[in-house]
């Protein structure tokens, strides 16, 4: 019995092994990131010409080739798509990369680089339709994102999309297909014929990047922009004002930024915020901004220290708020609805040429702060939350004024129970259940459960703890430990734990509610995380993301994807980063 059971067991051992061993060392016949949703390819080699060009046409428009780019203060659709010509270009014929790692030691996989060769000259790219006046900053959905890709035997390369943010992510799908050949200059795909037919599994598919808590200058975060637009990401959340720093100038509130900023020069004025949502919109990437509030907002106090309550309470700042410096906007203050009223009056109108969405936050608000407010005097939820109802009422006609919609976190509609507009999108992160919720109550809704999707945990608590002979805080870790690896950010997706079919779980929702879910966002907060470790701590891990929310953590048979196949794709895509 235990010879069979031992000989069974070193059979299904080795069956694995050897599985193991054929996915890591199986030719790269489908290392494209995100996986697209039909791909099928052949195995000749294709090389590229140095004097590759491009041509671009739109239905019922007009013709043109790949000329110097326009204007970008002139935007169009063909200035979006010149701009991702000239990018795929660079990376084309500049990128390095030689796929070595994932072949057997010193085995013999490039394609010889002598002989008879099938060139790429020219690629054809067909938009089927013009651009609807809302392709620079769609809501959810609004725009197709969809693209066809093929190459031949033969050298024919064509792409066709319905919009030009379809063709800014073929183009980058299209990068993926080529090596640099070791033994010269060439750059070749040894996977033609390759047919794709592509589209995103979800419409909102962001990364919520605090830059308070740390500052990251201008250039860094146009890095970024550029790293997402690779990974198929469509929306930058810059969490952008929080309890320790006010990096934004607001020419009518100058004092915000000139005391609210770490110091002099770690803000950003008008015309950089402007760059930075003008540089993600030709990469297809809609840069939205969150003023957090009531709550994480005690930095206010350096500036009018009228207007916060319970600032900075030491040593007890946790009975007052989730981390410190403690301090909440009043709630029944005229001085703070005429502060709000000149923000939104400057801001708004900047930021909305450029983004569809703007985030008036509400995470976090604690209801003990309010009883130190003179304006309310009182810690109690049934006077709290009208006061709420009518700031977060102010804020959103204003936002809806200038023409954005309202994105607010969970905890106004699910703990606070407010009435919120139809057109407000609902961002949840305590749970997979909070999503159900959401959609429940009638909202669109974003998922990102900090259980699988909060990219700064793991990393040991931010606070140093108090002296304490019994030591109670070993090991540090902090609130949300352990780190999210890949594997475990894979698994999650926003339709994680719901049922569309048991009416009886407190997860269901109908079928036609899932329209609701746009999509998430995966984050990352900025306590231990700033320009020296950004990229390490966020990527490849944001990548896994990238792949859910574009392609889903599903097969074409409706079977989780395996595991093994996956990290061996995101490990050739990682080098590509």
């Amino acid at each position: 019995m235990f010879s069979h059971s031992f000989s069974s067991l070193l059979s299904s051992n080795i069956s694995c092994l050897l599985l193991l061993l054929f996915l890591l060392y199986a030719p790269l016949t489908s290392a494209l990131w995100p996986l697209p949703a039909l791909y099928e390819h052949g195995d000749s080699v294709v090389w590229l010409d140095r004097d590759l060009t491009f041509q671009y046409a739109i239905t019922n428009q007009f013709n043109g080739t790949s000329n110097p780019l326009p204007n970008l203060n002139t935007a169009s659709s063909y200035a979006i798509v010149q701009a991702a010509i000239q990018r795929a270009q660079e990376r084309l014929l500049n990128d390095t990369f030689i796929p070595w790692k994932f072949h057997p030691r010193h085995s013999d996989f490039e394609p010889a680089a002598n002989g008879t060769k099938v060139f790429i000259k020219n690629v054809t790219i067909q938009q089927n339709e013009t651009d609807s006046a809302a392709v620079l900053k769609p809501l959810a959905g609004e725009v197709s994102e969809k693209y066809t890709l093929s190459i031949s035997t033969s050298g024919t390369v064509a792409i066709t999309a319905i919009s030009s943010i379809g063709i800014l992510r073929a183009l980058d799908t299209f990068t993926q297909l080529f090596y640099q050949h070791s033994t010269n200059l060439s750059v070749y795909c040894p996977y033609a014929p390759v047919s794709i037919i592509d589209a995103p599994k979800f419409a909102h598919r962001g990364l919520n990047m605090d830059v308070a808590r740390n500052y990251y200058p201008p250039s860094f975060i146009l890095h970024t922009i550029d790293v997402l637009a690779w990974n198929k990401f469509n929306r930058l959340h810059l969490h952008a004002t929080d309890a320790q720093s006010w990096p934004l100038d607001i020419p009518a509130l100058p004092e915000l930024s000139t005391r609210g900023a770490y110091r002099k020069g770690l803000s950003y004025s008008p015309q950089q915020l402007a760059d930075i949502q003008e540089y993600g919109m030709y990469r297809g990437v809609q840069v939205h901004i969150e003023i957090d509030m009531p709550g994480h907002t005690s930095v206010i106090a350096l500036a009018y220290p009228d207007l916060i309550t319970a600032y900075n309470i030491q040593p007890n700042w946790s009975t007052y708020a989730a981390e410190p410096p403690s301090g909440s906007l009043k709630l029944n203050s005229s001085a703070v609805y005429d502060f709000l009223g000149t923000l939104w009056e400057d801001l708004l109108p900047r930021l909305s040429p450029y983004s569809a969405y703007f985030h008036t936050g509400g995470d976090e608000v604690n209801v003990n702060a309010y009883s130190l407010d003179d304006t309310v005097r009182s810690n109690q939820s049934s006077v709290v939350q009208p006061l709420i109802q009518t700031f977060v009422n102010y804020n959103h006609d204003y936002v809806r004024a200038a023409g954005m919609t309202p994105i607010v976190w969970e905890e106004m509609l699910l703990d606070w129970n407010l009435t919120l507009g139809s057109d407000v999108v609902v961002q949840t992160w305590l749970s997979d259940e909070s999503v159900a919720k959401v959609v429940q109550k009638g909202h669109k809704v974003l998922a990102g459960n900090y259980n699988y999707w909060y990219l700064d945990c793991g990393h040991g608590a931010w606070v140093d703890p108090p002296p304490s002979p019994t030591n109670p805080y070993y090991p540090y870790n902090d609130y949300c430990t352990p780190l999210k690896n890949w594997h475990l950010i894979y698994t999650q997706s926003p339709f994680a734990s719901l049922s569309t079919t048991n009416t009886s779980s407190a997860a269901y929702i109908s079928p036609s509610s899932l329209d609701l879910i746009l999509g998430g966002e995966v984050h990352i907060w900025s306590e231990k995380t700033d320009p020296v470790n950004f990229d390490a701590v966020v990527w490849p891990r944001a990548a896994a993301a990238a792949e859910v929310l574009w392609s889903g953590n599903l097969d074409a048979e409706g079977q989780n994807r395996s595991l093994v196949e996956v990290g061996r794709r995101l490990g050739v895509w990682r080098e590509r980063m």
